[in-house]
């Protein structure tokens, strides 16, 4: 029997069973994605024991690496709450079922709109700037509101490895800076005018970013809140959010660094976060879903030019966009499969993995030795539960795939729920509107 603690063999088994359930199909569905809602259940676990409390926490999934409603809704099923970047991600967020409590509203961007929105469900908000807390005075005019209001600091504390990434740099677009002149004085003013400012919020991770790099970013938050709360000699600030942003290894099956890794770097660099005096929420998203889901897809043809094998697949930069733009920063693995599923283990050959979109960058990978690919084969795509087939690309008209959510019994059986369908790249918007079904001929053209 499968081993389906393996992660590999339980990729395999999966793939194995959407194939013989015709979710994949080389003539009527060529690509799609996965996430497995058990391995989810299981990481949303190891986070919830890397944070016992006390203090309270709240773990908010930030809906960015995957806002399609069910698994928002299945996130919120185990607990979590739901970090929100836009109002549309608020929407989806409310339509998964999370109450305004647990969800969470950051943006550098919030429109007056969105503002009052949030503030009238009681969800919680973070301010960006300045300029967005006078905003919220305006919209709240002295009256009481439910939601707890927060303002993001920029720590300064440098980047990683990634530059675009890098949120907690000396010139990073989002928050207000802790360091430059005035700046530090003038947020403090701000907490002693607005008794509603309650939260400090700080984000300083991501992929590419080390655990102590984070961890001090997250200490210099605990030190101003402390700040705050002993020169105006009141418990003013309650909570700190210390966002998420925890990276993943897309380089092999180890799940590392661990939630557990993490808490036990911010008791050594912030142990003031756990003092009891602050209650915490952090918002990870990457760290959840990545290395929960995979995508597939079928090898259309292949062929050699200049001597170097390629294998072009249905899976492209409508999926893996930051793979194909920046593949240096953002390799995947791929796994070889026949048409059935099953894992190939032919001698590897060193093969360019091509997508299918019109122009020569479309390459999930380069020179990757894999065992020879053949028309009907499968490629599969680990590690991409987040911000993959959920974030899709529209480059040539290229439509979104299928997703599902996958549930193994314990007898081994593979149940798949459809999470989002497939879109018809036939159905075109028309006039106030209306879709006009445009279809290719299911025949040879007769002349």
């Amino acid at each position: 029997m499968t081993d389906l603690t393996d992660a590999a063999a339980r990729r395999e088994h999966i793939l194995r069973a959407a194939v013989r359930q015709g979710l994949l199909d080389p003539e009527r569905a060529l690509l799609a994605g996965f996430v497995d809602l058990d391995a989810v259940a299981r990481t949303v676990g190891t986070l919830h024991a890397a944070f016992p409390g006390p203090p309270a926490v709240l773990h908010a999934f930030a809906a960015k690496a995957n806002s399609l409603v069910p698994v928002l809704a299945e996130l919120e099923r185990l607990g979590m709450g739901c970090e929100v970047a836009t109002g549309g991600e608020l929407a989806r967020a409310l339509a998964a079922g999370f109450p305004p409590h647990r969800i969470v509203f950051d943006s550098p961007a919030k429109t007056r709109a969105e503002l009052e929105w949030a503030l009238d469900l009681g969800v919680a908000v973070n301010a960006d700037n300045f300029q967005e807390l006078a905003r919220i005075d305006a919209l709240l005019a002295g009256r009481p509101c439910a939601s707890r209001i927060g303002v993001r600091v920029n720590p300064q504390v440098g980047g990683g490895a990634i530059a675009a990434m890098s949120t907690a740099t000396r010139t990073s677009k989002f928050g207000i800076p802790l360091s430059d002149p005035g700046s530090r004085r003038e947020l403090l003013r701000a907490f002693r005018d607005h008794p509603w400012l309650t939260w400090v919020h700080t984000h300083a991770g991501s992929q590419g970013c080390p655990l102590e790099l984070m961890a001090r970013g997250v200490a210099e938050a605990v030190a101003f809140a402390d700040e705050v709360n002993g020169t105006l000699g009141r418990r003013q600030v309650t909570g700190i959010d210390i966002g998420g942003g925890l990276p993943v290894n897309f380089a092999g099956e180890e799940v590392t660094p661990g939630f557990d890794a993490y808490a036990a770097s911010l008791r050594a660099h912030a142990p003031g976060l756990f003092s009891g005096g602050y209650e915490i929420v952090t918002e990870f998203g990457r760290a959840i879903l990545a290395k929960n889901g995979f995508t597939a897809a079928y090898v259309e043809y292949t062929k050699t030019v200049g001597g170097r094998p390629i294998a072009i697949t249905h899976a492209g930069v409508q999926v893996a966009t930051r793979t194909v733009f920046a593949p240096e920063s953002w390799p995947l693995r791929i796994t070889a499969h026949g048409p059935d599923g099953g894992a190939k283990h032919g001698s590897p050959v060193r093969q360019d993995i091509a997508g299918p979109a019109c122009f020569t960058g479309d390459l999930l990978a380069r020179d990757r030795a894999l065992p020879p690919l053949e028309p009907g084969d499968i490629v599969l795509l680990p590690d991409t539960g987040a911000y993959y087939f959920s974030t899709p690309f529209h480059y040539n008209s290229l439509p979104e795939p299928a997703v599902y959510g996958v549930r193994t019994g314990a007898d081994g059986r593979v149940a798949f729920e459809l999470v989002r369908p497939a879109q018809d790249p036939y159905e075109l918007p028309g006039p106030a509107g209306r879709t006009a079904p445009v279809r290719p001929s299911r025949g040879l053209v007769r002349r």
